[in-house]
């Protein structure tokens, strides 16, 4: 692989993998109006007496916004994230707008939300990932959009003017020329990402150890709180008794607390994947948690990271990055493929890992970010290291069950079909219990 395809995939990778405080779809909207907070305050002055938010959300993020916790406030939704964005988010730190948050700018907007100065809007016709903030105060207003990334600002406006962002690449919105382009636009394939991930250069991909840093602390603070559903600790306090002491388990207990804590509201960032902490945190903590158990040195795992990390990027930009298919699926598919490659096993074996993944839990449906996520997490897990042990054992759900194909790259544009389009429906009526419960 030459130099130059190296470096653009290295750049996709930094792209789709980042740190992100608390989970993405409150964050999203806590940057835009922080954003808009940001445009306002240049014209109208820093007063926060006389703030207001308005803000429109597509069905997706409301879904996945209206049960999580958010990063130290003990609150859940979408309002508190957005009164945090506009009273304290820094929209320069992307993902982590909400980094320096304190308490009396926690105060100030519980107050705004208690008051009704927040508002939450539903945009039927908006792109599956959707944003918009407006944020009023002084006798002007200013707004900002996000579409398709998280972190993506496409436009920004005070008193009417709107100004087009779409082609402009920011430092405050985190563009560059590689947001302009979709994940498939890259045309990678598991053939070049299996000789990617053992060929690259190591100076150029051992960031992908900060996965280790961020997730692991995630992970340990999940174990040692009460966080959430406490699915971790229940795995890892049973371990004899139910589970097993065993590596399947240790691997479970660490990926499920890492979820307990973030979805429950822990102030500790995720590494991300694809916009998503969750899918982060278990395409990567199933790969660290065997190389804390077997001595892994660290480019070893630099390269099992990179190729789980890939894995899950790429058939991602089959599915899109909201849809009624869980994450857990994408992310954990990729934690097989870098198990098997720790285990010795190559591009026939990562293939099968794939297949086999897309033949156990496709159809896994995603009823919005919740602590709940810890339990389909560990059960992603589960799943991933049987799918692991049956490749390297030379078995795979062959072509003729379900929507397996004999070649790799259809099978994955098959489970990106099925999320996508396929689930449409589906997606539209757990959106509608949601909100009508």
């Amino acid at each position: 692989m030459d130099k130059a395809r190296q470096t653009e995939i290295i750049g996709l990778i930094h792209r789709e993998v980042k740190p992100a405080l608390g989970c993405t779809e409150p964050v999203a909207v806590a940057l835009a109006a922080a954003k808009a907070r940001e445009i306002l305050s240049a014209a109208a002055g820093s007063r926060n007496e006389d703030l207001r938010v308005d803000v429109e959300v597509s069905g997706n993020i409301l879904k996945n916004g209206m049960g999580v916790g958010i990063p130290g406030t003990g609150m859940i939704g979408l309002r508190i994230a957005a009164a945090l964005g506009a009273v304290c988010g820094n929209a320069g730190y992307g993902l982590e707008v909400l980094k320096d948050i304190d308490n009396e700018g926690i105060a100030m907007s519980k107050k705004m939300v208690a008051e009704g100065f927040v508002t939450i809007g539903l945009k039927s016709d908006a792109p599956k990932l959707y944003v918009r903030a407006k944020v009023s105060g002084g006798g002007h207003e200013a707004w900002a959009v996000i579409e398709h990334m998280h972190d993506r600002i496409v436009e920004t406006g005070l008193d009417g003017v709107a100004e087009d962002l779409r082609h402009h690449h920011g430092e405050i919105s985190g563009e560059n020329e590689e947001n302009d382009r979709e994940t498939l636009d890259y045309h990678l394939t598991v053939r070049e990402i299996c000789e990617f991930a053992e060929t690259a250069d190591i100076d150029g991909i051992k960031f992908i150890l900060d996965d280790r840093k961020l997730n692991m602390a995630l992970a340990e603070e999940g174990l040692r709180g009460e966080y959430g559903l406490k699915v971790g600790k229940a795995i890892l306090n049973n371990n004899e008794e139910v589970f097993g002491n065993d590596f399947l388990t240790y691997a479970m207990a660490l990926t499920a607390s890492a979820s307990d804590a973030r979805m429950a509201g822990c102030t500790l960032p995720a590494m991300s994947n694809s916009g998503s902490g969750n899918q982060g945190i278990t395409v990567s903590m199933p790969v660290i948690a065997y190389a804390e158990k077997h001595g892994t040195d660290d480019e070893t795992l630099a390269r099992a990271l990179i190729l789980s990390n890939l894995i899950a990027i790429h058939i991602k930009g089959y599915l899109g990055r909201l849809s009624a298919l869980c994450g857990c699926v994408v992310a954990s598919t990729g934690a097989a493929c870098g198990l098997v490659w720790l285990k010795g096993g190559k591009y026939a074996q990562i293939c099968s890992a794939i297949k086999n993944m897309i033949g156990n839990i496709t159809g896994m449906v995603c009823d919005g970010a919740k602590v709940g996520c810890a339990m389909k997490v560990a059960s992603g897990v589960s799943s991933a290291i049987q799918s692991a042990v049956l490749a390297l054992g030379g078995t795979c759900v062959c072509e003729t069950d379900g929507i397996i194909d004999r070649d790799i790259e259809k099978t994955i544009s098959n489970l990106g079909s099925i999320g996508s389009s396929g689930m449409e429906m589906a997606d539209c009526l757990i959106q509608k219990i949601m909100v009508c419960k």
